[in-house]
């Protein structure tokens, strides 16, 4: 008997844990995992920098490298998701990244060619977790409480990499650079086991739309739609900050404050929790007000405008931030009103292309990747010439500001692909 079968069986009131709870702590649970595996070498790469010798540059070299794989297959796993359900995609995935970080320092004592090759093939496991994740919400969320189950998941995000910088500095003062990515690795192989025995390949809820066996993805209507680019733009834009303060916040708490290796993490962790929190907040404000009669459209963009506004405002303020504590509450500010766009752009594939969801994130991440190659090198190569972060957080705000203004001229809430 499927897992829809099952459902069909027992009365609606007795499965809506199974049916759609279970799906979305296991997404978000993935992405933590992903959000681990990725964001501990923000802090490890501070004592990599100091053994193995790297500059700046080579070090965002390094952080930035993982993002060639995780770009490369976005549209390949979104049409894997679309043609054959997320649950086996999705865990071979996991599966897969999970053993690259296992092998990660290995890699690096190798060295870094080998180091980076290993960061991109992280990077290609990686690349489906959102796609895939998308696409089990779609078969089992119900439209009406859509919006918090993908601000939830999406919090995962701001939990493994809160997670990931406070557990990453205790175990490399404690055991050394190389525990860390064994810790988190073992983590992603339990959470394997768990997703294969836990969720069904089937569906919670019937699709919107009937369609028909082996239907054929509508890329070109796909890309010529300005709503669909509306939501490429404010997840560049998201994705700009986001990398940016994921990849360099521990160096700039150590390099402008000079703080430990142990206190980087700390402090650089206590801006994703707002995140956490702020994420999870915002599906719960937009199916709150779109429940009252607010058009969804209108929540779309006051919560991605509001994001990316917000924290440019945030960044700016930093320069004027001359302690610690100041520059940790900005951060905060930054990270927590950022992750309003959890319920933007995020949630908006669900409203323009309900049955290509999957896919419209997987073009969308695909070129929202950029900033994590591009953004994370240049501002390694900012703080190289200039010895502070002031110009990489004016470029961020810019950036931010650019996000905000395409998202409010042509995003929809409206459905248009069918």
């Amino acid at each position: 008997m499927t897992a829809t079968d099952v459902a069909k069986a027992i009365p609606r009131s007795a499965t809506r844990w199974q049916t759609y709870y279970t799906v979305t702590i296991l997404c978000l649970l993935a992405l933590f995992v992903s959000y681990l595996d990725r964001s501990n070498i923000s802090v490890a790469s501070i004592a990599m920098q100091r053994q193995f010798g790297w500059t700046e540059t080579v070090k965002g070299s390094v952080l930035s490298s993982f993002f060639v794989g995780y770009m490369l297959l976005q549209l390949v796993s979104a049409a894997l998701a679309n043609r054959f359900g997320g649950k086996v995609v999705l865990g071979a995935a996991v599966l897969w990244w999970s053993v690259c970080t296992l092998l990660t320092p290995w890699a690096a004592v190798l060295g870094l060619p080998t180091l980076i090759a290993m960061r991109i093939a992280l990077g290609l496991g990686e690349a489906a977790v959102f796609p895939a994740s998308i696409n089990m919400i779609g078969r089992w969320v119900p439209a009406r409480v859509r919006s918090r189950a993908t601000a939830s998941f999406q919090s995962g995000v701001y939990l493994g990499t809160v997670t990931s910088l406070t557990l990453t500095g205790l175990l490399i003062r404690s055991y050394g650079w190389p525990m860390p990515f064994y810790v988190f690795g073992v983590f992603g192989l339990v959470w394997v086991v768990v997703w294969m025995l836990s969720v069904g390949s089937g569906r919670g809820i019937e699709e919107a739309v009937a369609q028909p066996g082996n239907r054929a993805i509508p890329w070109t209507r796909l890309v010529r739609e300005p709503s669909v680019w509306a939501v490429v733009a404010g997840h560049f834009c998201h994705n700009w900050l986001l990398y940016m303060l994921l990849a360099w916040l521990p160096s700039y708490f150590s390099k402008t404050f000079g703080v430990s290796i142990t206190s980087a993490g700390f402090l650089s962790a206590a801006p994703w929790l707002a995140g956490f929190a702020m994420s999870n907040l915002s599906g719960h404000i937009a199916d709150g007000l779109m429940a009252r009669g607010w058009s969804c459209t209108t929540v779309r963009k006051l919560l991605q405008c509001g994001g990316l506004l917000g924290a440019a405002t945030c960044l700016l303020l930093l320069q004027r931030a001359g302690s610690v504590p100041a520059a940790a509450a900005l951060m905060c500010g930054a990270t927590g009103i950022l992750s309003l766009c959890a319920a933007g752009f995020a949630c908006n594939p669900f409203d323009i292309a309900p049955e290509y969801a999957e896919v419209v994130w997987g073009i969308s991440n695909t070129v929202a990747t950029l900033p994590g190659i591009i953004g994370v090198a240049v501002t390694g190569w900012l703080v190289d010439r200039t010895g502070a972060f002031t110009a990489p957080f004016f470029l961020a705000a810019g950036v931010a500001v650019t996000g905000a203004a395409l998202y409010f001229a042509f995003a929809s809430g409206e459905q248009e692909i069918w």
